[in-house]
């Protein structure tokens, strides 16, 4: 089970689209992007990496699985992501504020849509030999939010792949409801649990093309391998929520501010 649908329209999508996300908590959207803008998005955050241009985040600060043991172990230099991915260039605010995605975002969201700075908001740059796993999780763990109702937008700005350590998805798992054992102390989904066994059981790739568009709800499970291959992995990835679903104040939801988009 893969949900995808060819991007060819700027009126939004269709009712059936709406009605797949809804029901397995990601789309993704082929095609979606450009090549020029793609060409340059991607450009940029070679650039930026290659010359680890802050604010950025090391592969060793979090001490997953692969991981660097410190910045001064061996590859202990590998970023992880570049932060702050809308302001490093016009070209991601242009891209942010295209028409084809505003549509689809008021589709879901409603008629105001916002998207926080604190979160995602940043390239991921996943690196060979010394990339790591990310285990499985929700991304509302990180956040406080008055509802836990958020979308995240992940674009591939190359081939993502399972030997490359495309993201990882279960289907519908944004709609149940859990039991604080099945997580562990860091809130990873347990899969060492047997009660856990079936649902990742479920776990589907979604490996995606240059220019595609994964869309997944903030409280869907996903994971991610290390990168296997000999290629540096690109994703730009953002997060929005409805005019209506505010930051829970003194959080770091309501640490930075957020973007009013048209």
């Amino acid at each position: 089970m893969n949900p995808a649908v060819e991007w060819q329209t700027d009126t939004g999508l269709s009712a059936a689209d709406v009605e797949s996300f809804q029901r397995d908590g990601f789309l993704i959207l082929r095609g979606f992007t450009a090549p020029a803008t793609l060409a340059t998005l991607y450009s940029v955050a070679e650039e930026h990496l290659r010359r680890e241009i802050a604010p950025l985040e090391y592969e060793a600060d979090l001490h997953y699985p692969g991981a660097p043991p410190s910045r001064t172990a061996e590859g202990g230099r590998t970023v992880r992501r570049l932060l702050q991915a809308q302001g490093r260039h016009p070209a991601f605010t242009q891209w942010l504020n295209q028409p084809a995605l505003l549509t689809l975002l008021h589709q879901l969201l409603g008629p105001e849509v916002l998207m926080p700075l604190a979160h995602h908001n940043c390239v991921m740059t996943k690196q060979p030999r010394f990339s790591s796993d990310t285990g499985w999780h929700q991304d509302i763990r990180y956040w406080s939010f008055e509802r836990a109702d958020l979308i995240n937008v992940w674009l591939a700005l190359g081939p993502e792949r399972k030997d490359n350590g495309c993201l990882r998805l279960i289907p519908g798992s944004h709609r149940l409801a859990y039991d604080k054992t099945q997580f562990d102390s860091a809130q990873f989904f347990r899969e060492d649990l047997a009660a856990n066994q079936a649902l990742l059981a479920q776990a589907v790739n979604a490996e995606l093309d240059a220019g595609d568009v994964l869309l997944f709800h903030s409280c869907s499970l996903h994971a991610a391998t290390r990168n296997f291959s000999d290629q540096t992995k690109y994703s730009a990835v953002f997060t929005f929520r409805a005019g209506d679903n505010h930051p829970l104040p003194g959080t770091r939801s309501a640490s930075l501010p957020e973007l009013l988009l048209p």
